[in-house]
C-alpha cells in the first residue's frame, strides 16, 4: 500500500494530538510511568483503560455500519508476544518512558529523553533487524496453535462482536470508577525527588514556591 501525502498529514495530525494529550496530562513524566509499577499513581493506566474503551466501541460501531473491515488482523503469536510484553515492561519501569511518551518528552526539549531515547530506537532496531532471521526468532513468531493465529476472540469465544465489545467496556467503566471513588494513590515522595534531581541537573528550571509552603 502507498501512502499519499494526506495521509502521512493525518497521522501527523493524530500523532501531534496524541502526544500533546500525553504532555497535558504529565503523563511523559518519569514519575508517572514509573509509580504505575509501584502501585502508587494510577493515572497512565487509567489513560491506557480509557483509551482502549474508546477504540474498542469506535472500531466496533463503525464495523456494525459496514465502515469498517476487520478482515486484516496481524498474526498472534504467542511466545513473542509475551517475551517480547515481558521485555518492553521491564524497560518501561526501569527507564519512566516508552516509545510514545519518549517523542513527547523530546518534543518538550528533554535532552534525558532525547539521548537515550534515541539510542534505545537505534539499539532495538539494530538488534532486531540482526536476528530477525535466526532460528530463535523464527520460533517465537510462529510458535502456538497455528488455527488460532488469526482468530478473533469473539470467534474464540462463539459471542457476537458487539456483546463482547459491550461486557469489556462495561468492565473497563467499572474500573474507572472504582479506581476515581476510592482515590487509588498512595503518597509517594518520587515527583518531588525526580524534579528536584532534575533542577539540580540543570534539566529544569527551578519553580517559585507559594507563601505558606
Amino acid at each position: 500500500m502507498t501512502l499519499t501525502i494526506p495521509d502521512i498529514l493525518i497521522a501527523l495530525g493524530v500523532g501531534f494530538i496524541f502526544g500533546w494529550v500525553l504532555d497535558k496530562g504529565g503523563l511523559n513524566r518519569y514519575y508517572k510511568i514509573a509509580n504505575v509499577f509501584r502501585f502508587t499513581d494510577l493515572t497512565v493506566l487509567r489513560f491506557m483503560m480509557t483509551g482502549m474503551l474508546v477504540g474498542m466501541v469506535g472500531i466496533y460501531t463503525l464495523r456494525h455500519f459496514g465502515l469498517l473491515n476487520l478482515t486484516a488482523v496481524t498474526a498472534t503469536a504467542l511466545a513473542g508476544n509475551f517475551i517480547g510484553g515481558a521485555v518492553f515492561g521491564v524497560g518501561m519501569a526501569l527507564s519512566g518512558f516508552c516509545p510514545g511518551t519518549c517523542i513527547a518528552g523530546i518534543a518538550r526539549g528533554q535532552l534525558d529523553y532525547l539521548i537515550p531515547g534515541l539510542l534505545g530506537f537505534l539499539t532495538g532496531g539494530l538488534i532486531f533487524g540482526a536476528l530477525y532471521r535466526t532460528d530463535l526468532i523464527q520460533w517465537l513468531i510462529t510458535a502456538g496453535r497455528p488455527e488460532l493465529a488469526y482468530a478473533k476472540l469473539p470467534e474464540i469465544l462463539g459471542v457476537e462482536p458487539l456483546l463482547l465489545a459491550f461486557v469489556f467496556s462495561e468492565a473497563i467503566l467499572i474500573f474507572l470508577y472504582v479506581v476515581a471513588r476510592t482515590h487509588a494513590r498512595r503518597p509517594d515522595d518520587l515527583e518531588k525527588v525526580v524534579e528536584h534531581e532534575r533542577v539540580l541537573a540543570g534539566l529544569e528550571e527551578s519553580q517559585p514556591q507559594a507563601i505558606g509552603d
